[in-house]
């Protein structure tokens, strides 16, 4: 018996599962601190039942990361067996990721058979911005997975006619919104239309189980919301990056309509390289920058880095450890965009955007080259470090994400991510239609294969919608679309071999004797187009190739165009390698280089320089000497951002309080009650980089007071100091060296409080 079953494996389904399983987890454990912002969450969250629940971004539980915690539930839990480790944090989203392979197949097996069950398992598995969605920490895996489960679940409530089925189908959605929220909505007009169609049962009772799934819909999705809003918020952490505290508002404001229309809370108005209707300056510049779609906290004294930059470009010359403060002048100009270089003081322009590294050169792309538009072009890495770490990832800005139309997908910018088989989805859409109708239907009647067809369609079109038009995500939420471009794809390869066997010289009248024919057009057009496509991606890196991908779109375009039936195997050989050679090879850079990323992307840029972490770096010195010094204080320090906090919670795993949330800007606590807390002992210090995100309302006068009152602490002995006058007293800031990133690696970008960069610690403890 045993034997049987090893017989009836698909081991074309085994080899497939196999390999997302090295692209998905090979060198994950060099994931270093992943999403540092998450994986600070995680170390939090194995600290009490309380900060689980709610997610809490710090040990004291003063405020959660920005969405809900279902997806770092399974993280949290891995790190609680394991331990808080880069691969431990990120293996729940590497299991997902395999998971989810094999779901594509056992949702398309059934109607279509099992090479479409394959073909669908292997192009969701060679997708791009898959493997670097199923190296990290970030919760899109995850919310796949469950997705891809409720669908499934559906698929065979349909089947079996089984309300408590179609209840749970629903429910899993409603689960999903409390992984990334409204994100997971998106799907629902797939799920209504196909149920609708698809279940052979009554109207009445149609209608009335249909009435059980809103209801189980609307439990599922409102029941974590409501107990969060609902509880005490003395008792409970800040909702972070929301206005209200309130776990429905983020839902629908931050997580919901800003990002579709842009952000417009947090920041006092959208990121720059946000979608417009025009292609972005910051986008445009992301060639050659080490952009994270954030500045970081800090800055440096060195000649090597810059302090007050988002956006940054040019080529570092290295990192001094106990540098001190340049001399020159500042750049100037609207927002510090795209200015030369001085040679010495660091740029201080507002909001330091697009500033270049400070070493007298102009900024410079790929070799030296000015800056093109192409995406992810870097010559280098701080530090001179290769992927082996977390970071950014591959491609250009964290918002690097084209201009808004109907092809933006194909645009590099999202396109090199998510689009290289689109056009085979568009070929499922229309093959797959004409292919299993039923000659002489009515045009209302859908066959079985149709209604997949639908289930599918409606999947893809509302989210290309969504991403066509939307102001406000990063380029790896397109993971949204991976299943339904695997899928269509699969029901297209499926509908054109089935309209190829038809027999033209058959007697019978129901055959449609044209499809054979239509077939190879519409087959012969799909290859030129996603052969010419990925020509378009690949053309910024390796010319030769894109000429290569030329010549093979138009040879294999033509080849289909002729009925001979001898040589198939070698025409669909040669198809199947063409078709997948660079997408495989794109999606395998962020495996190569040992990429587990914040921003997670994939391509050859990684090859040249490593991903930096928004956040995640940690000053020896600084937290040597808070931790000495904390005596009872609740927390080690306050900083204003998470990112300026994350690599200090994973390094230490003590209460640092991030008072402004992620974007530095959330309203968590007045400035009366911040005086309090330091008045109370609760707070000994706070830790303000050369550059504070900037902040209004109660957040500005909690800062100001902080500076004005505060007692500048020198916690390195050993470096060279800069005296300076306060209204407090004298002060000296002190610039240091020996960061590292919070996994225990060397830090490499400007971000956060940590490695080579001047943060001012102000004791507050002799205020009161």
């Amino acid at each position: 018996m045993r034997s049987k079953r090893i017989h009836k494996l698909d081991w074309y389904l085994v080899g497939i599962l196999i390999l997302s399983a090295i692209l998905y987890g090979w060198g994950i454990w060099d994931a270093g601190s992943a999403n540092s912002f998450y994986t600070a969450a995680i170390t939090s969250m194995t600290k009490s039942w309380s900060n689980f629940w709610y997610g809490a971004f710090d040990p004291a539980g003063f405020i959660t990361v920005d969405k809900p915690p279902v997806a770092l539930w399974f993280m949290a839990i891995s790190a609680k067996i394991f331990g808080v480790h880069g691969w431990s944090v990120v293996l729940p989203s590497v299991l997902a990721g395999i998971a989810s392979v094999y779901l594509m197949y056992r949702l398309l097996e059934p109607k279509f058979g099992a090479w479409a069950g394959r073909t669908a398992a292997l192009f969701m598995t060679l997708t791009p911005t898959v493997v670097a969605n199923s190296r990290t920490n970030n919760m899109d895996a995850i919310l796949v997975l469950f997705l891809l489960l409720a669908v499934f679940t559906l698929q065979k409530a349909v089947n079996k006619k089984n309300v408590w089925l179609v209840m749970l189908s629903f429910a899993l959605i409603g689960v999903s919104f409390n992984i990334k929220m409204l994100q997971a909505f998106m799907i629902l007009p797939a799920m209504f239309a196909y149920y609708i169609i698809a279940i052979k049962i009554p109207w009445k009772k149609k209608i009335g189980w249909l009435g059980l799934a809103l209801v189980s819909l609307s439990v599922f999705t409102l029941a974590y919301p409501m107990a969060v809003d609902s509880a005490s918020k003395s008792s409970r952490p800040y909702i972070g990056s929301s206005q209200t505290n309130s776990l429905m508002e983020l839902a629908f404001g931050y997580n919901g309509t800003q990002r579709l229309l842009g952000q417009s809370t947090g920041t006092g108005g959208t990121f720059a390289g946000m979608g417009t209707k025009k292609t972005s300056k910051s986008s445009k510049s992301a060639t050659g920058t080490n952009q994270m779609g954030q500045a970081p906290t800090t800055g440096t004294g060195t000649t090597g880095q810059t302090t007050n930059g988002q956006n940054q470009t040019g080529t570092q010359t290295g990192q001094t450890t106990n540098g001190t403060a340049p001399t020159g002048q500042a750049p100037t100009g609207t927002n510090g965009q795209n200015q030369t270089a001085p040679t010495g003081q660091a740029p201080t322009g507002t909001n330091g955007q697009n500033q270049t590294a400070p070493t007298g050169q102009a900024p410079t792309g790929m070799n030296g080259k000015k800056p093109t538009g192409k995406m992810g072009k870097m010559t280098g890495q701080p530090g001179g470090k290769t992927g082996k770490r977390g970071g950014m990832g591959g491609a250009g800005s964290a918002f690097a994400i084209g201009s808004i139309g109907p092809f933006r997908l194909f645009q590099s910018d999202l396109g090199s991510q998510i689009g290289w088989y689109l056009p085979l989805a568009f070929l499922g859409l229309i093959a797959g239609w004409l292919g299993f109708r039923k000659r002489g239907s009515k045009w209302y009647h859908v066959s079985s294969e149709q209604e997949e067809v639908l289930l599918w369609a409606g999947w893809f079109v509302p989210v290309y919608g969504f991403f066509s038009v939307a102001s406000f995500f990063h380029p790896y939420y397109t993971i949204m679309l991976a299943p339904a471009i695997a899928a269509l794809t699969a029901i297209g390869v499926a509908a054109v071999t089935k309209m190829m066997k038809v027999d033209v010289n058959s007697d019978d009248e129901t055959v449609d004797k044209t499809q054979p024919f239509v077939a190879r057009i519409m087959l012969s057009v799909a290859v030129i187009a996603t052969l010419l496509l990925q020509a378009y991606y690949v053309s910024s890196y390796y010319p030769v190739i894109t000429g290569i991908l030329i010549v093979l779109a138009v040879g294999l375009g033509v080849w289909w165009l002729f009925p001979q039936k001898t040589a198939i195997k070698a025409k669909i050989i040669a198809t199947v390698v063409s078709v997948l050679a660079m997408g495989a090879f794109w999606a395998a850079t962020p495996t190569i280089t040992h990429t587990s990323a914040a921003i997670p992307a994939a391509g050859p840029s990684l090859f040249s320089r490593g991903g930096t972490d928004m956040g995640g770096t940690v000053n020896k010195k600084l937290l040597a000497y808070t931790e000495k010094h904390q005596g009872s204080a609740k927390y080690l320090f306050a900083t204003t951002d998470s990112n300026s906090a994350s690599g200090y919670i994973i390094k230490s795993g003590k209460a640092v309080m991030a008072l402004g949330g992620y974007n530095g800007t959330d309203p968590t606590m007045t400035f009366k009650q911040f005086k309090q807390l330091v008045k109370d002992g609760k707070l000994k210090y706070f830790v303000l980089g050369t550059r504070s995100k900037s902040s209004d309302g109660q957040i500005k006068k909690i800062l100001a007071w902080v500076r004005e009152k505060g007692t500048v602490v020198s916690y390195d002995s050993s470096s060279k100091s800069a005296t300076t006058a306060t209204n407090q007293a004298t002060t000296t800031t002190a610039t240091t060296a020996g960061g590292t990133t919070a996994g225990g690696m060397t830090a490499g970008g400007p971000t956060g409080m940590g490695g080579s960069s001047s943060s001012t610690l102000y004791d507050l403890s002799s205020i009161y």
